[in-house]
């Protein structure tokens, strides 16, 4: 007889409830300012409300919900100051993370790149914004990787929540991503070429994109940011 053990059971199904939960977030599925309740989540993912419960308790940790006692759980509204905290610590840390790519970075990597920016063409015919945010996010991961800084990424995702949810939100909804492509393959080459500056420069353009589209964004859809 198989013998279920309900502590691991019960982690998986937290952990479930926490990845499908933060996706619908994410992508916009759950829009800023909604109001969601443990019980019409818990029925929707089938699932018991104790692992839905933790799971909005993370979520709130990581400011993706706001939870009001005797109001309610509201999905969180982006907040522009964090937005603009997360993309200032990356411009500054991934600038200096691509002149060390210049400088020594390994052949699987840059193969893993290479593969990287072929697939994020292929996401332009197929019109799927959140693959291509997945390969954008997967391309400085590796970038990160490669120089020996993984925990330095993972520390930036923590503080970059918010930020994420507008880039997100601006490859929704502005048909710009040939440009963005287009500077991941500049930055590609200044890193195989060991062209620190230019990479540098290139980097600095590509995280500050989000500061004029942010305006756009502002403008579109008030209601989703404080």
């Amino acid at each position: 007889m198989k013998v279920i053990n309900k502590e691991t059971h019960r982690g998986s199904t937290r952990d479930y409830s926490y990845k499908k939960l933060k996706m619908k977030i994410l992508n916009l599925e759950l829009e800023p300012g909604t109001k969601i309740s443990e019980k019409e989540i818990a029925d929707e993912f089938h699932v018991s409300r104790t692992p839905v419960r933790e799971a909005f308790m993370k979520l709130a940790q990581e400011e993706l919900l706001d939870i009001i006692p005797q109001s309610g759980t509201i999905v969180s509204r982006i907040n522009l100051d964090y937005v603009e905290e997360g993309r200032f610590i990356r411009e500054k840390i991934e600038k200096e993370m691509v002149v060390l790519a210049c400088k020594n970075f390994p052949e699987d990597d840059l193969f893993r790149l290479e593969t990287n920016l072929a697939l994020q063409e292929l996401c332009i015919g197929k019109n799927n914004f959140y693959q291509l945010y997945e390969l954008d996010e997967e391309f400085h991961r590796i970038l990160f990787n490669g120089v020996g800084k993984a925990r330095t990424w993972k520390m930036l995702q923590l503080l970059n929540s918010h930020f994420n949810r507008l880039r997100l939100l601006r490859l929704s909804k502005v048909s710009n991503w040939d440009s963005i492509i287009s500077q991941h393959k500049s930055i590609y080459q200044f890193i195989v070429d060991k062209n620190a500056e230019e990479a540098s420069q290139m980097m600095e353009r590509h995280l500050q994109m989000a500061v004029v589209e942010k305006e756009i964004m502002m403008k579109k859809y008030p209601h989703y940011f404080i």
